[in-house]
């Protein structure tokens, strides 16, 4: 039975029901280089086209800024394929992404914390 409140792609007893190879359409790479701590927002451009439904659903998570890691965990896709959808909207120029503060503390247990429940929510 599909669950209320995920996506039509979702099974709760499955788990996701589109394999994350299709989402990327067979890409293993981003075009560009971000972290799991890069922010990421959304520019309020309109896309080149009709965008897809994960395409769609990342896009909605960047209203605020947000975290490449946090828009992986919301979309239950592992960091790899959020990194190839985000990028794709930077490509299109409806996103912008920017490297973490390199003077963040990554050791600090507060941050770290909120990865990994990040991360924890998308199990």
């Amino acid at each position: 039975m599909l669950s209320t409140d995920e996506d039509q792609w979702f099974d709760d007893a499955a788990g996701r029901l589109i394999r994350p190879y299709t989402v990327s359409n067979g890409r293993t790479e981003p075009t560009l280089r971000m972290e799991l701590l890069s922010m990421v927002i959304a520019t309020g451009r309109r896309p080149p086209g009709p965008l897809g439904p994960e395409h769609a659903q990342a896009l909605g998570l960047c209203g605020t800024v947000t975290t490449v890691a946090e828009v992986a965990a919301r979309l239950r896709l592992p960091a790899v394929v959020a990194k190839i959808l985000l990028s794709d909207l930077v490509d299109w120029g409806v996103v912008d992404a920017r490297a973490p503060d390199p003077m963040a503390e990554t050791s600090n247990p507060a941050v770290l914390e909120t990865i990994l429940n990040a991360l924890e929510r998308r199990l």
